[in-house]
């Protein structure tokens, strides 16, 4: 646009693909900022369009500071769209924002409050009105065509349908995300914004994921491990317009992308994500359950549990291959190799110098390790599992069964 003057403050980064009209809602929404036009720039990042998604975007070029780039269609690829758009983008923060989701006219202002003077390195999570792609409010996408999103928000801010989705796990924190364990598991890209050294530091998205959902949280995983804090803008909200969705196969697709997660991150806060996927589970779950294992780990950090692998596995035949899912930081010398899994960082770290690091140590709970099918003859389940029992059983027993022969559990609350 004629009136660029200096370098942008914001990239505003928006992935698409196929949604030219919704896309051109979008961009409506972000001539009207209070931060003016010169003072950022949006880069659409095509996933492959077939429909005039290009010519949308042009036709906004007198009025943003805007740039289209296009990737071939591949499948659903948003990451790889997202990363494409930050190479492009030319401004210290980097926000991402889906296409449909309409942002209100102090939207860019206020993420770019929470990146300035003494904020510090913080990923920011922008509030999503009326997003829930489990049950949309559907009467949200005719109002939303009839008025900008600051006069639907001043009709429906009461109105519980109209909440975002984690808007109860927002509350449980007291909306003070450093508060929960896993906050990190909240970062969707629908709204949310992060400094481009940090996010160019943690390499981006991971491209290796493949359909709808994970990606976010996992880029934000990386994010919590560099030390960030995260930060939760209320005041930084869009609406987001509902979409037609059938959730089924989404749902098949979070889960192997999480699996792909668990995999690159073989430790006890993914195979919990991984296992709350599973049926009669919340996924909105992860950080309670995370926090009752944090608690517990704290507790069995004295239990020692030597003599009862020694009594699990006196009978066993020479050259027996062995599992002990809750190991503890100890080996018994008369096992001449085992895999050894526990939860405890502190316990994994001693048992990975027991006989000079003979052993194979895996820092896991027991609820999906990265063993192979019937790969040992005998898995041993401590005590040092017996807080965690009661909630897991099922899943740790069945996990057990996958990669062992047998199973042993010996220990007295294990009925």
């Amino acid at each position: 646009m004629a009136a660029d003057v200096g370098p942008p403050r914001i990239s505003v980064i928006i992935p698409t693909f196929n949604r030219s009209e919704l896309l051109r809602r979008t961009l409506w929404q972000l001539t009207r900022q209070s931060l003016p036009a010169g003072a950022f720039e949006v880069i659409v990042s095509d996933d492959g369009s077939s429909d005039p998604t290009e010519d949308v975007v042009r036709s906004f070029a007198d009025r943003l500071r805007i740039r289209y780039l296009f990737q071939e269609d591949l499948g659903f690829r948003a990451g790889t769209a997202r990363n494409a758009g930050a190479r492009a983008a030319t401004a210290p923060v980097l926000c991402f924002l889906d296409t449909g989701a309409m942002a209100g006219r102090e939207f860019l202002s206020r993420h770019l409050a929470y990146h300035t003077g003494d904020a510090g390195h913080n990923v920011v999570i922008g509030y999503a009105y009326g997003y829930n792609p489990v049950d949309p409010l559907h009467e949200l996408r005719d109002l939303l065509a009839r008025k900008d999103p600051d006069d639907v928000f001043a009709a429906l801010c009461d109105d519980a349908a109209f909440l975002d989705i984690r808007h109860e796990q927002f509350t449980r924190c007291g909306f003070d995300l450093d508060r929960r364990a896993v906050p990190w598991s909240l970062l969707f890209t629908v709204n949310c914004s992060v400094r481009a050294e940090d996010f160019r530091a943690v390499g981006g998205f991971d491209e290796d994921f493949r359909g709808w959902g994970a990606e976010d949280m996992e880029l934000g995983f990386r994010l919590f491990r560099r030390g960030l804090g995260f930060r939760l803008a209320r005041d930084a909200w869009v609406v987001e317009s509902p979409v037609e969705r059938d959730f089924a196969p989404l749902m098949d697709e979070l889960k192997a992308n999480m699996g792909y997660c668990l995999r690159k991150h073989p430790e006890p806060v993914m195979e919990v994500g991984y296992t709350l996927l599973g049926p009669d589970r919340s996924f909105m779950d992860w950080n309670d359950e995370y926090a009752k294992l944090l608690l517990w780990s704290d507790k069995a950090r004295d239990i020692a549990v030597v003599d009862e692998i020694v009594a699990a596995t006196r009978e066993l035949p020479a050259g027996a291959r062995v599992a002990v899912v809750g190991s503890g930081g100890s080996i018994p010398a008369s096992l001449p190799g085992v895999v050894a899994m526990d939860f405890d960082p502190a316990a994994v770290a001693a048992a990975r110098t027991v006989d000079g690091g003979r052993h194979q140590v895996h820092h896991v709970v027991g609820l999906r390790t990265p063993l192979a099918d019937s790969s040992v003859d005998t898995v041993v389940i401590t005590s040092r599992l017996s807080g965690l029992w009661g909630r897991w059983k099922d899943d740790l027993l069945s996990e057990a069964r996958r990669i062992g022969r047998g199973v042993n559990v010996n220990f007295a609350c294990a009925g």
